[in-house]
């Protein structure tokens, strides 16, 4: 492999997990203000399989041939004039450009160095690579969008998942009473992780378990059950509702308007001093990181495979680099 290419994983189409191929392609170089950082891990999401669908960010990135993926922790190996936050050799992670393409199933990506933060220190680049985009959306939906504060009651669907799994500890963390959809084998891991109740949802409609909600951070949306929509019937009057997979529908915010409760949309945005504060919490022992499974950089299909079944726990990663 010359010094000025990298392996990376391409798709040339949209497809299934069976298009996505590890391929040579050329290495980038940092502009100012920017850092080339090794990959050592990449995280998997779901948006990485929507996209490479033909969903997702597709309309964002476009055509193929493209690399999929966000989320990255690694090394930085050279950084661009300007930098003065980082230097070679910090171990760092982030969410860089997102929704923009970031290459992170790439052996190298380059990035504002504003976009990253340091890695937590008491984690490995898997754990590490498992936090961006999944933590930042937990962050952002609970801290900056409902503005969750103690006392509180917070209904958090799929809390299993990636996001899910952040949105109660972050939830917890700010003093907010706690309730968790999920299957019944996960419910002692989300007790012990932060949830004070739990609804198995294979068995009870979670509207006929809780009520008098503040807060409901939908991770699953209307297509399935009509988990949105339904959420509505749990909150207080004023109380509000964070859609994420899929936003809010023109019936959706009318269904909202009319039981006198509030319906937002949300995609998250990368966000380095964030990431720096949730490097903090995951160091105190405040925020834990579940990973499921790992997968190496040219099992990027098998690991999509896995994650479209929809059943894990936590997060799934590529490992990259050494």
């Amino acid at each position: 492999m010359s010094a000025d290419t990298m392996r990376a994983v391409v798709q040339d189409g949209f497809g299934g997990p069976e298009v996505l191929r590890v391929r040579q392609v050329p290495r980038p170089a940092p502009l100012p203000t920017e850092v080339l950082v090794r990959v050592h891990a990449a995280g998997v999401n779901p948006v990485d399989w929507k996209t490479r669908g033909g969903t997702g960010m597709a309309g964002v990135l476009g055509e193929p041939p493209f690399t999929v993926g966000w989320d990255v922790s690694g090394v930085v190996e050279e950084v661009g004039f300007g930098v003065t936050t980082l230097k070679a050799g910090d171990e760092v992670y982030g969410m860089p450009w997102f929704p923009r393409a970031a290459n992170a199933y790439s052996e190298y990506v380059t990035a504002p160095a504003r976009q990253f933060a340091r890695k937590p220190a008491t984690v490995d680049h898997v754990h590490a690579a498992a936090v961006p985009l999944a933590a930042l959306t937990a962050w952002q939906v609970v801290v900056d969008t409902a503005r969750v504060r103690a006392g509180q009651r917070v209904l958090v669907t799929a809390a299993a998942g990636g996001v899910g799994h952040f949105a109660v500890q972050v939830a917890r963390h700010l003093g907010a009473h706690v309730t968790a959809t999920a299957g019944a084998t996960r419910h002692s891991w989300l007790k012990e992780i932060g949830a004070h109740e739990t609804v198995d949802y294979t068995a009870t409609r979670f509207e006929d378990a809780t009520a008098d909600i503040d807060v409901v951070i939908d991770l699953v949306g209307d297509a399935h059950d009509l988990t949105s929509t339904r959420s509505l019937k749990v909150l207080r009057p004023g109380g509000l509702l964070v859609a994420v997979p899929a936003g809010v529908s023109p019936e959706l915010a009318r269904a909202a308007g009319a039981a006198g409760v509030r319906a937002t949309s949300f995609l998250v945005e990368p966000d380095g001093t964030a990431l720096t504060t949730i490097a903090g919490l995951i160091d105190a022992g405040e925020v834990v990181v579940e990973v499921e499974k790992t997968f190496p950089l040219e099992r990027a299909g098998a690991a999509h495979a896995h994650g479209e079944a929809g059943r894990t726990r936590g997060k799934l990663v590529l490992t990259v680099a050494g």
